[in-house]
């Protein structure tokens, strides 16, 4: 049986009656208004009726303004506008500004119940479309999100493999413990005050932290010598830029930071290696770790030193500017506070001191996720 609840607006009486008898006798539920302003006035204290049915020439607010009135605050209600013959241009005009059909007097109760039938399940297909399109957005929203979590939680597998690598290679050369973990904090410190997005931090700290990768290819008489290196083995050592690349550019996730694993011991003005790359040639990455690796450099203890000031650091830096140093990234460099490079050196430090893994890894890479 339906239920459907149907306005019926007219300002004679009998035809009221007589739609409102031939809708309960199909089993609708109706109530009747004597005007426009009454149906308004009963659609603001009852809420939507699921069809109105209303007649186009009324005294006191004519169906028209009605149908502009009501579409305004319900519009997914379909409106049947009921004429006579004579008003039919009115009535083209009134489906032109959103009645779903018109009526015209007289009409066999047949033609009225097919008219609502297919108002009402225009209205349902309506809606019922409606909520498929938002559960549609809805779900893919969720399998949005849930994409959006495995390439998280994927990207942080990543990280914690190449902390892994990293901490390999501070194995291998003990000399410069930590120091991939210090420059690439420094890295995205200076990425930072530049303004860079978190998507380019995110793969210039990873060329960063990788830089010295290729180190896992020079023989360990070269890369362990205590003395200086001779002409030749200089030549092996400088090779670990390319053979970094070569290993990191077929992995799809790492292939841009290779480019700065590649240029990392590049020279603003081209006297750098192992291209000879200068200015902007040199990825950003590359330019702004540079500085980071100089002030890491500095500001260590050495076998052969011990660590000077950041201040030291930053006068050297200041120097080469326009020669080693991009002059833009030392810019931003310098109006940094030093207090942020000791706070990240004790930090980076403290983290090193107290490191178990596998039980609990330390990566300085996931710092970039809150960019």
């Amino acid at each position: 049986m339906a239920t459907e609840r149907i306005l019926v607006v007219d300002d004679e009486e009998p035809i009221r009656e007589i739609i409102s008898s031939m809708l309960s006798a199909a089993g609708y539920k109706t109530r009747q208004a004597a005007s426009g302003m009454e149906a308004l006035a009963i659609l603001n204290s009852t809420g939507e009726f699921e069809l109105m049915l209303s007649d186009l020439m009324m005294a006191e607010l004519d169906g028209i303004a009605l149908l502009e009135r009501s579409k305004e605050k319900y519009p997914d209600m379909p409106v049947i506008m009921v004429t006579a013959v004579h008003d039919i241009s009115v009535a083209l005009a009134a489906i032109r500004n959103g009645a779903y059909d018109y009526l015209l007097k007289p009409f066999e109760r047949e033609q009225l119940l097919a008219m609502v039938r297919r108002a009402l399940e225009h209205r349902r297909l309506k809606l019922e479309n409606r909520a498929y399109q938002s559960n549609l957005e809805s779900l893919v929203a969720a399998r949005t999100e849930q994409l959006r979590q495995a390439m998280t939680d994927l990207e942080r597998s990543y990280d914690i493999t190449l902390e892994a690598l990293g901490d390999a290679l501070d194995l291998k050369d003990a000399e410069t413990e930590g120091h991939s973990k210090r420059v690439t904090a420094f890295t995205i410190a200076i990425a930072r005050a530049m303004g860079l997005s978190g998507e380019k931090i995110r793969v210039i700290a990873r060329g960063a932290f990788l830089h010295d990768i290729g180190k896992m290819a020079i023989p360990d008489a070269i890369l362990r010598k205590p003395g200086a290196l001779t002409e030749a083995e200089t030549e092996i050592m400088r090779e670990h830029c390319f053979r970094g690349y070569q290993m990191l550019k077929k992995i799809p996730f790492l292939a841009e930071a290779a480019e700065i694993v590649y240029a990392h011991q590049e020279r603003y003005d081209g006297t750098g290696y192992p291209r000879g790359l200068s200015g902007h040639d040199i990825p950003l990455g590359a330019r702004i770790f540079s500085i980071a690796d100089t002030l890491d450099a500095i500001t260590s203890d050495r076998p052969y030193r011990a660590a000077q000031t950041i201040q030291v650091a930053r006068e050297e830096i200041e120097r080469f500017s326009g020669r080693q140093f991009d002059p833009e990234a030392v810019r931003v460099f310098l109006e940094m506070p030093d207090t942020i490079w000791e706070d990240l050196r004790k930090e980076i430090n403290s983290q090193i001191d107290h490191f178990t893994y596998p039980v609990k890894p330390v990566s300085v890479l996931a710092t970039t996720r809150s960019t």
